[in-house]
C-alpha cells in the first residue's frame, strides 16, 4: 500500500525495532492468558476434586509464574508500542512540516494555515494513537480471539458455537457504523480547521480587537463555531456509542447461555466444573477482544479520516520545484554583482508576454500580457491602485508564485531553469506584511545571512534607519522580541524587515510596500541610504506614495493588471493620466 510507505518512510531503525517488538511481547502475554484457563480448570476438576493440596499449590505457583511473565510481557509492549507510536508521529510531523516548507503560495492558499494547522496536530495525534493501536490491540484481540476460541472449543466444541453466531452478528453491525460514521467524523475535522482559523485570527488580531471594542463580537463568533463544532461531534459520536451497548448486550448474551448450556452439560456429567469455569473464562478474553476490536474500529473511522487529509498534503503536488528534480546548471554562479552582461542578457529581470491567474484555468488572469526589461542596478518604482497585482508581479521573480503563461527571466535565464534556493538567496524581500519571530533582534536579523557579523548587522540596520532606535533599547542588538515583533512599533517593524533582508546583500532588491509605516523623512534617509551602499542591486519598490519613487530610474503604473505606462516622473505626469491624478489628490493633501 502506497499510503503505508509515505506515510513511514524516513522512520528511523529503532522505532522500527520497537515496531516489531511489540507484537512479538504481545503474543507472549497472550499466550500466557490464554493457557492460565486451561492450568485452572486442571487445578479445579483434579486438585480440588481430590483434595490434592500438592497438585494444588504446584498448578498455583504456575499459575502465578504464567500471570507475572503475561505482566512483564504486557508492559514490555505498552512501554515499546508507546515509544514506536511517538517515534512515528514524530517522523510523520517532521515530514509534513518539511512538505509544507516546499509549498509555493499556491500550495499554501490551497490548504490554508488553519487547516494545515489542524492536519499537523490533531490528525497526527489520531494517527499516533492508531499506529499504537495497530501494532498492539490489532494484534492482541484477533490472536486472543483465535487462541481463546481454540482452547473453549478444545473445552467443549458444542458449547463454542456460540462465538460462530455472536462474533458474524457483531461485524455486520460494527461494520454498519462504520459506514453511517466516517462522513460524520470528515466533517467534525473541517469544523476543527474553522475553529483554528477563528482562534489564529484572533490571537494574531488581539490588539485590533480591542481596539475596536469587538470582543464581545469575537465571543459570540467563537461560540456559534463551537457549538457548530459540538453538533457535529454529538452527530457522530451519538452513532459511535452505540457500540458498546451492543457489545455489552452480546458479552451478557454469551455469559448467560454459556452459563445456561453449560450448567446443564454439568449437571447431566457432560462436562466438568472446572471447565466450565475456563469456558466462561475464554467466553470474557473473547468477548473483551471483540470490545477492543470494536474500539479500534472507531478509532479506525477517526483516524481514516485523519489519514485522507494528511495524504492530502504528502500527495500535493509542489508547484514550484526544480526541473527533473536537479539544481540547475546556472546556480549558483549565474547571479553576480557586475554588469547584466556578464548575464549574456541585456537586462536583469524580464517578463515576456507574462499572464498569471490563481486558478489556473485562466477564467480570471489578474495579471495580462505583461513585458518590462529591468537592467541591472537600476531602481524601479511600481504603482498602483488597490488590486492592481502590485504584489503578485514582483512574487513572481523569486518564484513565490509560477506564471501561468510566458516567462521571467533574471540574467536570460527562466527562472523555472534556476534552483529555486540558488535564486532566492540572491533575492533580498520585505514582504508587504511584516514578520518578526521570537528572539532577539540579531536573531531575527541574521535571517538574511546566518553567518553575518555585529558589523554587518549595524551596517545593514543604519542603511534602514533602524540602527539608533535598537541602540535606544537597553540590550540593543540582545533585546528579546515578541512572537511577531508585538513589543515594536509597526514603523520599527518595517525597518528591522528591510535590514534583515539587506544583511542578504542580495543582488535583486524587492520591497513590497516596506515603508508605508514611516514618515517621509525616514523613508528619504532610507532610499538615500539604499541608493549609495547598494549601487549595483537592482531594486524593486512598490509605494503607494509617489515620493517614495520619484527619484528611481523608472516607474511602472498599473491598473486591472495590466501596465498602464513607464517612465520617469517627468514622463508620467506628461502622458500618464493615472499617475498624474495620484500625484495631485497627494500633493493636495499635504
Amino acid at each position: 500500500m502506497s499510503f503505508v510507505r509515505k506515510i513511514t518512510s524516513g522512520l528511523e531503525k529503532r522505532y522500527w525495532l520497537y515496531t516489531v517488538l511489540s507484537p512479538l511481547f504481545m503474543l507472549g502475554e497472550v499466550g500466557m492468558e490464554t493457557t492460565i484457563p486451561l492450568v485452572m480448570a486442571r487445578l479445579v476438576d483434579v486438585g480440588i476434586k481430590n483434595a490434592d493440596s500438592d497438585f494444588v499449590i504446584r498448578h498455583g505457583l504456575l499459575m502465578v509464574a504464567m500471570a507475572t511473565f503475561s505482566l512483564f510481557c504486557g508492559a514490555m509492549c505498552g512501554r515499546i508500542s508507546s515509544l514506536a507510536a511517538f517515534g512515528f508521529s514524530k517522523n510523520l510531523r517532521r515530514k509534513l512540516f518539511g512538505k509544507v516548507q516546499d509549498f509555493s503560495f499556491s500550495n499554501m492558499d490551497h490548504f490554508g494555515t488553519d487547516s494545515l494547522v489542524t492536519r499537523l496536530t490533531t490528525d497526527v495525534t489520531n494517527l499516533q494513537n492508531m499506529y499504537q493501536n495497530i501494532i498492539r490491540t490489532a494484534v492482541r484481540s484477533p490472536v486472543m480471539m483465535i487462541f481463546g476460541t481454540i482452547m473453549a472449543s478444545r473445552i467443549n466444541a458444542r458449547l463454542a458455537l456460540i462465538f460462530f453466531v455472536v462474533i458474524p452478528l457483531l461485524a455486520i453491525i460494527l461494520i454498519a457504523i462504520v459506514r453511517v460514521v466516517y462522513p460524520r467524523f470528515r466533517q467534525m475535522l473541517k469544523k476543527y480547521d474553522n475553529l483554528n482559523r477563528v482562534v489564529q485570527e484572533n490571537l494574531i488580531a488581539i490588539r485590533v480587537v480591542k481596539a475596536f471594542v469587538r470582543g464581545e463580537h469575537e465571543n459570540e463568533k467563537f461560540d456559534s463555531i463551537a457549538e457548530d463544532l459540538q453538533r457535529t461531534q454529538v452527530g457522530a459520536e451519538k452513532i459511535v456509542i452505540l457500540n458498546m451497548p451492543v457489545m455489552q448486550l452480546m458479552i451478557y448474551g454469551c455469559i448467560t447461555s454459556a452459563l445456561w448450556f453449560g450448567g446443564n452439560m454439568v449437571i447431566s456429567g457432560d462436562m466438568e466444573t472446572g471447565g466450565l469455569i475456563s469456558f466462561i473464562s475464554y467466553v470474557t478474553q473473547i468477548l473483551m477482544s471483540l470490545m477492543m476490536l470494536s474500539r479500534l474500529f472507531v478509532m479506525f473511522i477517526l483516524s481514516r479520516t485523519s489519514l485522507s487529509r494528511v495524504m492530502e498534503i504528502l500527495d500535493e503536488e509542489i508547484e514550484i520545484s526544480n526541473e527533473e528534480g536537479e539544481a540547475s546548471p546556472y546556480a549558483p554562479t549565474q547571479l553576480v554583482a557586475t554588469p547584466s552582461a556578464d548575464f549574456n542578457a541585456p537586462n536583469d529581470i524580464e517578463f515576456s508576454h507574462v499572464y498569471f491567474s490563481y486558478d489556473k484555468k485562466m477564467e480570471h488572469s489578474v495579471l495580462s500580457d505583461i513585458n518590462l526589461s529591468i537592467p541591472k542596478g537600476s531602481t524601479v518604482g511600481i504603482l498602483g491602485g488597490t488590486g492592481s497585482s502590485k504584489s503578485t508581479l514582483v512574487q513572481l521573480i523569486p518564484r513565490l508564485y509560477e506564471v501561468t503563461e510566458g516567462a521571467v527571466k533574471v540574467g536570460g535565464v527562466d527562472v523555472r531553469q534556476w534552483d529555486v534556493k540558488s535564486l532566492r538567496e540572491k533575492i533580498g524581500f520585505v514582504l508587504q506584511k511584516n514578520t518578526l519571530f521570537s528572539g532577539s533582534i540579531a536573531d531575527n536579523l541574521r535571517w538574511g545571512n546566518e553567518n553575518a557579523t555585529d558589523e554587518d548587522l549595524i551596517a545593514a540596520c543604519k542603511a534602514s534607519d533602524a540602527h539608533n532606535f535598537i541602540q535606544a533599547f537597553p540590550d540593543g542588538y540582545d533585546t528579546k522580541l515578541s512572537q511577531g515583533g508585538v513589543n515594536l512599533s509597526g514603523g520599527q517593524k518595517q525597518r528591522l524587515c528591510i535590514a534583515r533582508a539587506l544583511v542578504k546583500n542580495p543582488e535583486i532588491l524587492i520591497l513590497d510596500d516596506s515603508t508605508s509605516a514611516v514618515d517621509t523623512a525616514t523613508d528619504l534617509r532610507i532610499r538615500n541610504a539604499l541608493r549609495s551602499s547598494l549601487p549595483e542591486t537592482t531594486k524593486l519598490i512598490i509605494a503607494q506614495r509617489i515620493a517614495s519613487v520619484q527619484d528611481a530610474d523608472f516607474i511602472i503604473v498599473l491598473d486591472a493588471g495590466k501596465i498602464n505606462g513607464i517612465g520617469r516622473h517627468e514622463e508620467l505626469m506628461k502622458s500618464n493620466q493615472i499617475y498624474r491624478e495620484v500625484y495631485e489628490s497627494q500633493m493636495s493633501e499635504n
